[in-house]
């Protein structure tokens, strides 16, 4: 943990109007490091003084035209009168667009977001490498602002095979602007983003706390298990 904490350090970039990306391998190499192997929007360490500090880790993928910007959302828990955690709100995997505003530098002030949901994530990890996926997002729904604001998201594979070009397009009928940002994903970003979000999806619906409780109902002694045969596929 300690490892990962001087790797943040050493890796801290800072974010203002733009984002200025002159060495792109520092953000691969960190996500590569710090961010795949977790399967939350950040979490915390015990710093100097136990000082909590947050870490983020998301998966950014860098192109002339635009960046794309990948991380978890944890879900919410409410606690019911017997003490029990219960999923208020599902997770999501967030994805953030940033156009470019010159060579390798992105409008951080323009970004726009688009949240998947667990069953949206279940159709992007079933991709096939002919296959389309498109989904769209009314962020005003059930509200007076219904129809404000109409997002969509698509994933459309390369002509020639291999990847995948990914559009997120954004009408702002309130603002009168009608916004579409590109992005060409390789096929080996695109490996790296189902691997990630197949690691992150049980968390999104809150099976991992789920799965984490001790066993209840359990009659007699438990049987020992050698902690050898006890490696999950999520180890390494």
């Amino acid at each position: 943990m300690m490892k990962l904490w001087r790797l943040l350090q050493q890796s801290r970039i800072s974010i203002g109007k733009s984002v200025n990306i002159r060495d792109t391998s520092v953000f691969h190499d960190l996500t590569f490091r710090a961010g795949i192997s977790t399967a939350r929007e950040d979490f915390t360490i015990k710093g100097a003084g136990n000082f909590l500090q947050r870490v983020f880790a998301p998966f950014s993928i860098y192109k002339g035209k635009a960046a794309l910007s990948v991380q978890p959302v944890l879900p919410t828990f409410s606690r019911l009168n017997s003490g029990d955690l219960k999923v208020e709100r599902y997770g999501s995997i967030m994805l953030t667009f940033l156009p470019a505003m010159g060579e390798r530098k992105y409008d951080y002030e323009k970004k726009q977001k688009f949240a998947l949901s667990a069953t949206e994530v279940g159709s992007l990890l079933s991709l096939g490498p002919k296959d389309s996926f498109e989904c769209f997002h009314d962020p005003g729904m059930l509200s007076s602002n219904a129809g404000q604001v109409r997002k969509s998201l698509s994933f459309k594979p390369h002509p020639e095979g291999g990847g995948y070009f990914v559009s997120l397009t954004v009408v702002n009928n309130a603002l009168g602007t009608n916004e579409r940002l590109n992005i060409p994903v390789t096929a080996g970003e695109i490996a790296v983003l189902k691997t990630a979000c197949s690691f992150a999806l049980p968390h999104l619906m809150g099976w991992d706390r789920l799965t984490a409780q001790a066993p209840r109902n359990i009659v007699g002694n438990p049987p020992k298990v050698d902690p050898r045969k006890t490696v999950s596929e999520w180890d390494r």
